[in-house]
């Protein structure tokens, strides 16, 4: 077989062919695996849902989104998704719950680039238990910020800009909590989307 001259047209058909070729290849794996991810996201949700409300069997009964937060309406109190894009690492989101009253029940971070060993520590830091545990505060009747910045939380140790971001989570979840987002809708059919499911 003739060796291809390396010439600038040559170059550019094979550099061509690869390209699509590879993006063709992409394009197959994540068609094949959007479904299986977006069912573990889900589970990894209801998940979430039920241990920050402390309950097994919780109903969502609707989800209603308020300036970018989500909050999930359940037979057992409320559950608020929340995120921050100033972590140390980036973006940081934390699903909260609240009790009737506005106490937190329970958190659990869902998305974080943060350090290991360092930020990473938002995980449990804040838990039960935990030097700058946040259950059974309320963001009504706490100052729920670092006590560097006069606050009632302890930062993680050196993760001050991760404890920031974490916390900044936690009262834009209360503060939508406290609106009730009942008024928002589902922004393309303008429906609020209800859920009857039983996890």
């Amino acid at each position: 077989m003739k060796k291809l001259q390396s010439t600038w047209y040559n170059m550019s058909i094979v550099l061509t062919l690869i390209s699509v070729v590879a993006g063709a290849a992409l394009a197959y794996v994540n068609d094949i695996t959007y479904e299986p991810i977006q069912k573990i996201k889900e589970q990894q949700l209801q998940d979430g849902i039920k241990a920050v409300l402390s309950a097994d069997k919780v109903k969502v009964q609707s989800v209603d989104t308020l300036d970018g937060v989500i909050v999930y309406v359940t037979n057992k109190g409320k559950a608020v998704q929340a995120s921050d894009p100033n972590g140390f690492g980036g973006k940081l989101t934390v699903l909260v719950g609240f009790d009737k009253r506005g106490a937190i029940q329970g958190y659990r971070v869902l998305e974080s680039a943060e350090t290991p060993g360092l930020g990473a520590k938002a995980g449990e830091w804040f838990q039960k238990g935990s030097k700058g545990c946040i259950i059974g505060m309320s963001p009504a009747k706490n100052n729920m910020t670092v006590k560097q910045d006069g606050g009632d939380v302890d930062a993680i140790t050196a993760s001050t800009i991760t404890s920031r971001a974490f916390l900044r989570c936690v009262n834009a979840a209360y503060e939508a909590f406290a609106k009730g987002a009942e008024t928002e809708t589902d922004g393309e059919s303008g429906a609020t989307r209800q859920y009857d499911d039983n996890y």
